[in-house]
């Protein structure tokens, strides 16, 4: 059976001073995504707000082991990009 994963990140970037100085994080780390997991990744919420940020994730995959093990992987990779500005990782199973 088919499942599709959603993991979502919050971002605090206390050094941001603009928006340009936060989407350089958040692009980076949506570029990075996309082409070494091939997840689909967005900007949720937040995108005005200069020092705080919410991006999604999303696989689909033929069976949950197989979309657990990108998810798992997704969240290590996002750690490792963004260090101490992520301060939450939240996944969710939408089927």
């Amino acid at each position: 059976m088919p499942s599709i994963g959603v993991i979502t990140f919050e971002l605090r970037i206390g050094g941001a001073q603009s928006l340009k100085d936060k989407r350089h994080y958040v692009k980076s780390l949506k570029d990075r995504l996309r082409s070494k997991f091939n997840v689909a990744v967005s900007e949720i919420a937040y995108q005005d707000s200069w020092q705080h940020g919410l991006v999604a994730a999303v696989t689909v995959s033929c069976d949950k082991a197989r979309a657990e093990q990108v998810l798992q992987m997704v969240e290590r990779e996002a750690a490792a990009v963004l260090g101490g500005i992520l301060v939450d990782a939240t996944t969710e199973w939408l089927a």
